[in-house]
């Protein structure tokens, strides 16, 4: 296992972007004891058989781990939704993370990057796609801290076999999550974070529809109910 610091962070205004259709889960949301989810689970599921599917898989976050409330869904849905069919830097969809940035700007950056990878893949037409939520919440925390140069591997722009190893290593050794450059916006920085409490419960801000151009993510739309939003063109 690499060696790396632990750094506290305290970021009051972390960043996250997630696309909107993905509504909050009652389960999460509601004051139950998250004790009781799966009995409560199990109970819907009965009258309800897609409900194991909304929820996931709530074993792999361990009780004194989980939150609940208003805006927990945001936090338990990156751990109970993942997936070997959806890897990221630092985790490798046999555990989860929740992956936020230090400010918008960078967030935009790491999402966009790899929106374009998805939509260059499927061969989607260009026009105006996905509607994304933007969550803002607290991290205070210590993390590993992997900002400085020595460790470069862990962040190659297309090959995540190190990270995720490195991750799955500190997860194991009981720390929190990670902080690190974002490697899609140079001077950001972003966190990866192994457990739902490691972050404050986030709250919705504002929305925004992406723009894609046949080659890559050229503009978004900011969603306003009281009339049309600005529309930002992103640097290539």
């Amino acid at each position: 296992m690499l060696d790396a610091p632990l750094s506290p962070v305290d970021w009051p205004s972390a960043v996250r972007l997630i696309e909107s259709k993905y509504p909050p889960i009652d389960l999460f949301e509601d004051l139950a004891d998250p004790e009781d989810w799966e009995l409560l689970a199990a109970a819907e599921a009965k009258t309800n058989p897609r409900i194991a599917e909304t929820i996931g898989k709530l074993d792999l976050v361990p009780v004194e781990r989980r939150v609940s409330g208003l805006g927990a869904s945001y936090v338990m849905a990156p751990f109970t939704h993942c997936s070997p069919d959806r890897l990221g830097r630092f985790h490798d969809g046999h555990f989860g993370a929740y992956y936020a940035a230090a400010n918008f700007e960078t967030a935009v950056a790491e999402v966009t990057h790899h929106q374009a990878q998805r939509l260059l893949d499927t061969r989607d037409e260009p026009g105006w796609i996905s509607d994304m939520r933007e969550l803002v919440g607290a991290v205070h925390a210590k993390l590993v801290d992997i900002r400085s140069g020595e460790f470069g591997r862990l962040l190659a722009p297309d090959d995540y076999s190190a990270s995720q190893a490195f991750a799955r290593q500190h997860r194991d050794a009981g720390n929190d999550g990670i902080v690190y450059p974002s490697v899609r916006n140079p001077g950001g920085e972003c966190i990866a974070a192994f457990w739902p409490d490691v972050i404050a419960k986030p709250v919705q801000r504002r929305h925004f529809r992406y723009h894609w151009d046949g080659e890559r993510i050229d503009m978004i739309h900011e969603l306003r109910l009281e009339g049309k939003g600005e529309i930002f063109r992103l640097q290539v």
